[in-house]
């Protein structure tokens, strides 16, 4: 199966920002790990800081039989538009968030992705996408 994984704005900083919410390890790093632990599947991964290249993402590969493990980052709190993007593709959609967005800034309690995806995993750090990999394999 293929699997895209999509990360949304600052994740490309991950392992150099702020390293006690996010860790210490790039993303690129993790996902090598991805790909040995899942070496049958094909790992996919796309990265953006803008709201309109992942929402065209999401279009392009969303009606293919896949899924799609998505951080959007900030824009989770703020985008209508990528929750509705999320909402019109056929792909399962699973939201991934490394800190507890819950126990941060009252700001980023509420995720628009939430409720358009088919679950979400929150606070496990990296182990999340590894998680909701795991979820989409077994579906």
């Amino acid at each position: 199966m293929t699997i895209y994984i999509i990360n949304g704005p600052n994740l490309n900083l991950l392992g150099k920002r702020e390293p006690e919410v996010y860790g210490e390890s790039s993303f690129e790093s993790y996902l090598k790990n991805l790909q040995k632990l899942f070496p049958e599947h094909k790992l996919k991964y796309y990265q953006s800081n803008h709201e309109g290249k992942l929402i065209d993402k999401l279009h392009d590969i969303g009606f293919k039989k896949i899924g799609i493990i998505l951080n959007a980052g900030g824009y989770s709190h703020t985008s209508i538009a990528l929750a509705d993007a999320v909402a019109a593709i056929e792909a399962p959609v699973i939201e991934v968030h490394i800190s507890n967005i819950a126990a941060r800034e009252t700001f980023r309690h509420h995720s628009y992705i939430t409720a358009k995806a088919r679950g979400s995993i929150v606070g496990l750090g990296l182990d999340g996408y590894r998680l909701a990999l795991m979820h989409l394999l077994t579906k």
